[in-house]
């Protein structure tokens, strides 16, 4: 009998009882581009579209086992990283997932959610420039994530090529910096790549506040697209794609009185199968 596998990615983010970010977004992005999701809970914040309400921490040592547990039985291809709000956090995942240095990393630097309120504690950013960076393939933050790691504002495409600048020689090896709170009609990113280069993304804005848990959405797609072997480069093009498109199938969905999420499922793929050969 054929025996067959699959791409798989694991997820470390906090939780959304609203269903449109953090480990449930993550969980359905990966799932609607064919590979198997796995998951480690970081925190659990209470939320609804509307915003954060509070957040209750997961005891570290837990994160640590989730982590190992996964690791020791369903191997992802690529991990994916957002809401890690403690230095003890920031060190426990570090620690862990230094033993598995060939997995590529997926760094959201979760710090301010889409309603605006701040998720993480001043003392955990140090810890994650000095120790989580580093160690990421690439990071995806938002301009007010970027405003923190550069320490500066960004108004401008030019401020955001500085910035982003600024937060590779922080030591990462590769930046994908989102413009979509810029305030112009269209959409700009930019990817510095670990090679120096930096290309250029464009895309329509719509008018929706749909947008909960686009950030969540774009880091696990990268991922998703890495498990499946696509080079770097090209995970981070279709995952923009994807989202875009994600946004744009969800932008008139009345789902929540808040900023509502994006639609995932609006071309789902079959999990991706390959045979096993013995």
């Amino acid at each position: 009998m054929k025996k067959y596998k699959t791409p798989s990615v694991l997820t470390i983010a906090g939780f959304d009882g609203s269903g449109g970010a953090g480990i449930q977004a993550d969980i359905k992005t990966i799932s609607a581009l064919g590979c198997y999701a796995t998951s480690a809970l970081t925190a659990l914040p209470v939320q609804n579209t509307m915003g954060v309400r509070s957040i209750y921490p997961i005891p570290t040592v837990a994160v640590e086992e989730q982590i190992k547990a996964v690791m020791d039985d369903i191997f992802p291809n690529a991990i994916k990283i957002g809401m890690v709000h403690t230095s003890e956090l920031v060190d426990a995942i570090v620690n862990t997932l230094q033993q598995y240095p060939q997995v590529p990393l997926v760094f959201d630097p979760v710090m301010v959610a889409t309603s605006g309120h701040r998720l993480i504690e001043d003392q955990t950013i140090q810890t994650i420039i000095d120790k989580l960076i580093p160690i990421a393939t690439v990071i995806t933050p938002n301009l007010d994530e970027a405003e923190i790691l550069a320490g500066m504002k960004i108004q401008t495409v030019d401020e955001m090529y500085v910035a982003g600048e600024k937060i590779k020689a922080l030591g990462c090896r590769s930046l994908l910096l989102k413009g979509g709170h810029l305030k112009a009609s269209v959409l700009t990113s930019l990817y510095f790549s670990e090679d120096g280069k930096v290309y250029e993304y464009h895309y329509d804005k719509f008018e929706t506040n749909n947008t909960h848990g686009s950030g969540c959405t774009l880091s696990s797609a990268i991922a998703s697209y890495i498990a499946q072997s696509k080079p770097l480069i090209e995970s981070v093009a279709m995952a923009q794609d994807y989202v875009h498109r994600a946004i744009y199938y969800g932008k008139d969905l009345q789902i929540g009185k808040g900023n509502g999420p994006l639609n995932h499922f609006f071309d789902p793929q079959k999990l991706i199968t390959y045979e096993l050969v013995n």
